[in-house]
C-alpha cells in the first residue's frame, strides 16, 4: 500500500523539493500533489520540473469552500505536510485529517510561534530576545497556529554576530536534514 502525501507550500518550495527527492525511490510513499495559495510561488516551478501536479487556490477557496478538500480527496491523500505554508488550515480539512497534518516551524516552539510568525520575522525575534538557541519544531497541526502537539525539535546555537540571514541558513540546514526523516518516522508509526 502506498501512502499518498500532499504538500502545501506558499513560497520558494525548497523544503517541498527536498521532501520529494527524499521519497522519490520509496515505493511505499508517493508525493501526489503540491497545493499553494500563491500563484507567484516558486514552488509551482519546482512542481513542474519534478512532474508533480500543482493546484493553486486562494484564501477564500480554502476557508469558505470544499474546493481544497475535494482536491485532496480526488488525489486520495492520506497525509498532509505543510512546508512553508502560511495560512491556517480550516476545520473542514482538519476534521478529515486528524493527526494526519504536520508542519515545520523555524524556531523552538512554543516560543516565536503564532499568526504572522514565519521566516525572517521569527529569526529577527529570536536574535532580539538574546536566546542562546534556535532551531526547528515539527508538530501536528490543529486549529491554532503552531500549537499542535510537538513531534520533534532540534536546536542550533544563536551566535553573537548572527543576522537573521545567517541564523536562517543554519535553521534551513536543520530543516533539510531532519524534516524528511521525521515525516518518514511519523508515516511508519501511523500507517
Amino acid at each position: 500500500m502506498s501512502i499518498n502525501i500532499a504538500i502545501f507550500a506558499s513560497g520558494n518550495g525548497s523544503n517541498a523539493e527536498n521532501i520529494i527527492n527524499f521519497f522519490k525511490d520509496n515505493n511505499n510513499v508517493e508525493i501526489k500533489i503540491i497545493l499553494t495559495n500563491n500563484e507567484y510561488a516558486y514552488v509551482i516551478e519546482r512542481a513542474k520540473r519534478l512532474n508533480i501536479p500543482c493546484f493553486i487556490f486562494n484564501k477564500t477557496e480554502l476557508k469558505n469552500s470544499n474546493i481544497v478538500l475535494n482536491k485532496l480527496k480526488e488525489y486520495d491523500i492520506d497525509f498532509i505536510v505543510l512546508a512553508g505554508f502560511l495560512l491556517k488550515i480550516p476545520e473542514n480539512i482538519l476534521n478529515v485529517f486528524p493527526k494526519k497534518i504536520i508542519n515545520i516551524h523555524p524556531a523552538l516552539l512554543p516560543k516565536y510561534g503564532g499568526k504572522g510568525m514565519y521566516g525572517k520575522k521569527v529569526h529577527d525575534a529570536v536574535i532580539a530576545s538574546g536566546d542562546e538557541y534556535s532551531g526547528i519544531t515539527i508538530h501536528y497541526v490543529n486549529k491554532n497556529y503552531d500549537e499542535g502537539d510537538i513531534i520533534f525539535q532540534k536546536k542550533c546555537e544563536v551566535k553573537n554576530n548572527d543576522t537573521p540571514e545567517t541564523l536562517a541558513k543554519r535553521v534551513h540546514s536543520l530543516e533539510y536534514n531532519f524534516f524528511p526523516k521525521v515525516i518518514k518516522k511519523v508515516l511508519y508509526e501511523n500507517f
